[in-house]
């Protein structure tokens, strides 16, 4: 289906909207689901992502089924006939689950400050990656405001004093060097698995949907294996929902229906805006504990972050025609 540009344009802006809003929901009721008191074992991480995605795998199935008069034909012929278009998002599916293991290595050898630093990378790497791969052309403006933007996020996330004097650990040169090393390639990896996703959904001519099925059933593979390794030995002994109540599967519904916001999201606009959504989400779930929850104070640095994330945000939208003589090729 073609979609009219001012159909798109709005399309691509609401779910952008949505994509704020459902990140402020996830990270919002992640926090609270791991900080509730309550009786037996908590559920584990691990086992939620794999949850996530088979609810992502069984709504797009829905969804694909809904457009096409509930026949299977259609996801026989784009997923079992074509293997090595499905074979396509294996690869973005093993580089997000190497990103995932990276960040443990560099939460595990950093102090929480550089890592925050460091992580916020992930915004040039991904605005590179798109010129590089996609043939993006940014102005110089655009530039200046994704500086503005990585600058805004690593304020508003640095960790404040008590924080900083409750990390004990004395970290060593090695350890340090381990953990920068990995929180680089997680930003590299971070910016290509996302661009490589993005170019294969504009350049395909299949169903949004449908790609999400085939990233899902990898993604469900990796994570499953994931689950296995760090917590077999829990899995064994108190079953893979151990820990489950309400909040839990509220959790698991929002990050599935993450997943599908952010395949729209990439669709219909790209990576770039789908990182301002995500950064000024953060700025929401942090305004949101500070006035409903009560268990955030702000400091002169969060306030000066947040103004870098909103003049990013109007300062990027400023520009939206590509410049002929001042854009910047990569």
């Amino acid at each position: 289906m073609v979609l009219s540009l001012p159909h798109s344009a709005r399309l691509k802006y609401l779910s952008l909207w949505v994509l704020v809003l459902q990140t402020t929901s996830l990270v919002l009721t992640m926090r609270y689901s791991r900080t509730l008191k309550e009786d037996g074992p908590r559920y584990l991480a691990s086992s939620a992502v794999v949850s996530a995605e088979v609810l992502k795998i069984f709504t797009c199935t829905l969804l694909v089924f809904i457009e096409n008069n509930f026949s299977v034909q259609l996801l026989k012929e784009e997923i079992v006939n074509k293997p090595m278009e499905t074979m396509k998002l294996a690869i973005p599916a093993v580089i997000y689950t190497l990103q995932n293991n990276l960040l443990y290595v560099a939460l595990s050898n950093l102090d929480a400050a550089t890592y925050q630093v460091t992580y916020q990378l992930k915004i040039l790497t991904t605005a590179l990656f798109s010129v590089s791969m996609l043939g993006k052309r940014l102005g110089f403006y655009q530039w200046l405001s994704l500086l503005f933007l990585m600058a805004g996020v690593t304020l508003v996330q640095w960790p404040t004093e008590s924080e900083v004097d409750s990390e004990q650990k004395i970290l060593s040169a090695s350890s340090q060097f381990v953990g920068l090393m990995a929180v680089l390639m997680a930003c590299v990896s971070s910016g290509f698995a996302g661009v490589y996703f993005e170019k294969i959904l504009k350049e395909t001519k299949q169903s949004v949907w449908v790609r999400n099925i085939q990233l899902g059933l990898f993604g469900f593979v990796f994570g499953f294996i994931g689950m296995i390794v760090y917590d077999g030995q829990r899995v064994r002994q108190s079953g893979i929902f151990q820990g489950y109540n309400t909040i839990t599967w509220t959790v698991v519904a929002l990050q599935a229906l993450g997943g599908l916001v952010i395949a729209v999201v990439i669709k219909y606009a790209d990576n770039i805006l789908k990182g301002f959504a995500t950064s000024l989400s953060i700025l929401v779930s942090t305004l949101i504990s500070y006035f409903l929850l009560k268990d955030f104070n702000p400091t002169r640095v969060f306030f000066l972050g947040a103004g870098l994330v909103i003049a990013a945000t109007f300062l990027y939208s400023n520009e939206r025609k590509p410049a002929s003589n001042s854009a910047i090729k990569v």
